[in-house]
């Protein structure tokens, strides 16, 4: 019993930093809100501009998603292009030689 009631006296004592703390951030929000009462017109303003903020950074973050979103599955179908007609043609190089023919710059001469 004693035991608990140790630990119950812990739980209520807080030390002296603490209750500065706690005080002091009281005290700013009283602050705050006293000035918010007496200037509403600034809180909303506030709002206003930081809420346009937000909505425009949240639409660009979501359409560059959407965007990589696109793009990925783009790169994946390309992927998936490119090794399907490598597959055909080795199966068809493998079949029948195929002559390489240079490209047509080499066919000129230098001046």
């Amino acid at each position: 019993m004693a035991t608990q009631e140790n630990g119950e006296v812990k739980q209520q004592t807080t030390s002296p930093q603490a209750v500065v703390f706690i005080g002091a951030v009281e005290a700013k929000y009283r602050q705050i809100k006293e000035h918010a009462e007496t200037y509403p017109y600034v809180w909303a303003s506030y709002s206003v501009v930081y809420g346009g903020l937000a909505l425009w950074t949240t639409y660009r973050w979501r359409k560059l998603r959407k965007t990589e979103d696109r793009v990925r599955a783009l790169q994946e179908r390309l992927r998936k292009h490119y090794a399907a007609e490598e597959r055909t043609s080795v199966s068809t190089s493998s079949a029948t030689p195929v002559q390489k023919v240079p490209p047509p710059s080499a066919d000129k001469t230098p001046k």
